[in-house]
């Protein structure tokens, strides 16, 4: 099939740099050449390639960065505007063409089409998962120029109602574009389309399966395997398998168990990774991989990673909406800034993240890898349950689909030792999931557990997202948390309490980055604060309750994780969440949730177990005082407890505490109420040589007697 053509010869609107390679499969099994950089774009029909490119644009990145700009990118107006983007670079290869070239786009919204050279090369439809083209028949070496063209389509509706296509209550833009990276990979044959290295810690090993893959004539090869360590290079363990024969256009699945009898484990602590060598002698291919396992106990209800108890403490990236605010620019793909984002989602003693309602570029998995995170991986599927999930479902999305989806997507990202959970959806309730779940699960050699959002869990090891938004009652008060259990029951789920529960989600509290309420809060600042409050109240509140939350479900140990919502978002006046970010380039936390809710999450933590915001004057009260220790080894400190008012410490209390490794200790303080009416508060602190101190803090009113 050829492209239709408006014009018999190409007008090019923009010229762009050429990318220059050359391939010698002797010397080197494997090229693999970025295309990213600069591409041309441009507007126009389904069907027919634009006579003009005027427009530059990054890949990575979306429509909306084009020079000069389009209109209405990404809003339902925008299909009045065009039906699709076009993108245009040129390639030269100045060797000869090898036996496997093959292109691969990584992620692109909304429906990948490509051509090379005039011809179609092939389609793509899922938006979130990557695309792979075999495009030697239409490619020329020798200098030969190459015209590359990719068409996406202009808005989600540009793919059918078979694929997903990112559905988001919150979102009001689906921006499309290439959001992630480009290449066109060079080998010889048998190629390695693909390799899985599955670590198993009891036995000292990496169990690597590699699918292999012959386009030429009857063959006979031998897989070679290496490791090396990632940073120093330094190789630590070699493996051959045995020799296989491959016909023509056979494919042949290997598996090498590799001995690391001393290898070193990959935590949060310790993100220490392996290099995966693996060759076929006319193609190599190298991956990344840590010695890492992880599951749920459903005895415990625990995470366990390498054998032992962690307790999850972390955040969400809701990367898709950021995708639509206003400052956003190219951040998600510069990897300094992305780099620094998840460094300041550490000083937040947060080491878990889920990737919510969507993935972002590989890039971010490379950087999770190396600064230490264990990411819940979210599929983009969001639609509720009843009427509303009748409402934005795509009738014609099915479990068959979703498990091919799902197959891409694990291949894509199962040798990165952050990515420890399957997330299948977000709070849907579906028929579809589950079945798509349990056609796939077989494939991830490290038995990762999933997730499938408010839908029933499908193994006694997965766990379940519980989100008890507490204050979307909006007359609902701190001190009514003294009537909660500390054990969410998840949404209804037929399962709930069977499986292990990962809080992901909690708080209600939004405010926009300039304090203001967002959409679903201001009737709660209303009601908590009065009309006239100011911003620099609501975020003293916020702060403060978001933390008291978080003690809250953390302090009940019910949960195998508490994941705050969210890390980064959107901001915008009709929005619905928000970040607490003041200064996203500089990555400025909102100072009071920094200071408040940082604590909340410390691994060795406080909460005043108390929750009534009035007493009488002159009574006696017991104040209950929970100390939880996330670490490995025992802790020793002080505790103390003070009585506070106007800033005047009235009273306090000092004891020695010792906390044993990965458990708790309970104190009690008795102390009498002041007789004096007014406002008062309690603080517990954990002070130790060596650390900063770490607080929880009740306000309370006393009442005049």
């Amino acid at each position: 099939m050829k492209i239709p053509r408006s014009i018999p010869a190409f007008a090019l609107g923009l010229c762009l740099a050429a990318i220059h390679a050359s391939p010698s499969v002797a010397a080197e099994p494997r090229q693999t050449i970025s295309l990213d950089g600069q591409w041309a774009v441009a507007e126009g029909t389904m069907g027919q390639v634009p006579a003009r490119f005027g427009h530059a644009v990054p890949v990575p990145g979306l429509v909306d960065m084009a020079t000069p700009p389009f209109a209405e990118v990404g809003t339902p107006r925008s299909r009045d505007l065009r039906q699709a983007f076009w993108y245009r670079r040129t390639i030269v290869l100045r060797g000869t063409v090898p036996t496997v070239a093959t292109l691969k786009v990584h992620k692109a919204a909304y429906g990948t089409r490509v051509f090379l050279n005039g011809s179609l090369v092939g389609d793509h439809l899922p938006s979130f998962t990557p695309g792979y083209f075999d495009v030697r028949p239409h490619l020329h070496g020798q200098g030969a120029t190459n015209e590359l063209i990719v068409r996406v389509g202009a808005f989600r509706d540009a793919v059918p109602d078979t694929i997903p296509a990112g559905w988001d209550f919150e979102k009001t833009k689906y921006i499309p574009g290439i959001f992630d990276s480009v290449e066109l990979i060079l080998s010889g044959t048998p190629n390695i389309v693909r390799v899985q290295a599955a670590p198993d810690l009891t036995n000292r090993l990496v169990r690597v399966q590699t699918l292999v893959r012959n386009v030429g004539t009857e063959v006979r090869a031998r897989l070679n395997l290496l490791v090396r360590e990632a940073r120093s290079g330094r190789v630590v363990a070699r493996a051959r398998s045995e020799s296989i024969s491959l016909g023509q256009t056979e494919e042949r699945t290997v598996t090498v168990e590799v001995p690391l009898r001393r290898c070193r484990l990959w935590s949060p602590d310790d993100p220490f990774l392996y290099e995966l060598e693996v060759s076929s002698g006319a193609d190599t291919l190298h991956t990344r991989f840590g010695m890492r396992e992880f599951h749920f106990d459903p005895r415990t209800g625990r995470a366990i990673l390498n054998g032992r108890p962690w307790f999850l403490r972390g955040s969400n990236v809701t990367l898709y909406r950021f995708f639509e605010d206003s400052q956003r620019g190219d951040r998600p793909w510069r990897e300094e800034w992305v780099r620094r984002l998840h460094r300041r989602f550490k000083e937040m003693h947060w080491h878990a993240l889920r990737y919510c309602i969507g993935f972002p570029p590989e890039l971010w998995y490379r950087v999770a890898d190396e600064e230490g995170f264990l990411i819940q991986d979210e599929f983009p599927l969001w639609h509720l349950s009843g009427g509303r999930h009748d409402e934005t479902w795509p009738q014609g999305l099915k479990a068959d689909e979703l498990a091919r989806e799902y197959t891409e997507w694990m291949q894509e990202r199962w040798n990165h030792p952050c990515v420890v959970i399957w997330d299948a959806q977000n709070e849907t309730v579906s028929p579809e999931t589950g079945p798509a779940i349990q056609q796939v699960r077989g494939l991830d050699l490290s038995h990762r557990p999933w997730d499938n959002g408010w839908s029933p869990a499908q193994a006694p090891g997965d766990c379940f997202e519980s989100h008890p938004y507490l204050f979307q009652n909006p007359d609902f008060k701190l001190a009514d948390l003294a009537r909660v259990s500390g054990v969410p029951r998840g949404n209804a789920l037929p399962n709930a309490g069977t499986n292990a529960i990962l809080l992901n989600e909690y708080g209600w509290l939004w405010l926009n980055r300039d304090g203001t309420p967002t959409t679903l809060t201001r009737k709660i600042y209303a009601n908590l604060l009065g009309a006239d409050a100011t911003a620099a109240q609501r975020r003293h509140l916020y702060a403060r309750s978001l933390a008291a939350l978080t003690e809250f479900w953390r302090g009940h140990r019910a949960c195998a994780g508490v994941l705050h919502f969210c890390g980064l978002g959107y901001s915008r006046p009709d929005g619905q969440t928000s970040d607490h970010f003041l200064d996203l380039e500089q990555l400025v936390f909102e100072p009071e949730f920094y200071h408040y809710v940082r604590d909340a999450f410390a691994p060795v933590g406080v909460m005043i177990d108390a929750w009534a915001d009035r007493f009488n004057g002159g009574e006696r009260r017991t104040i209950p005082v929970i100390v939880l220790n996330d670490l490995y080894q025992p802790w020793h400190g002080s505790l103390r407890l003070r009585l506070v008012r106007d800033g005047v410490v009235l009273h306090q209390e000092t004891r020695r505490c010792t906390v044993p490794a990965l458990g708790e200790v309970r104190a009690e303080f008795d102390s009498a109420v002041p007789v004096e009416a007014g406002r008062y508060q309690l603080e517990a602190t954990l002070l130790n040589a060596g650390s900063g101190p770490v607080s929880s803090l009740r306000d309370f009113e006393v009442r005049p007697r």
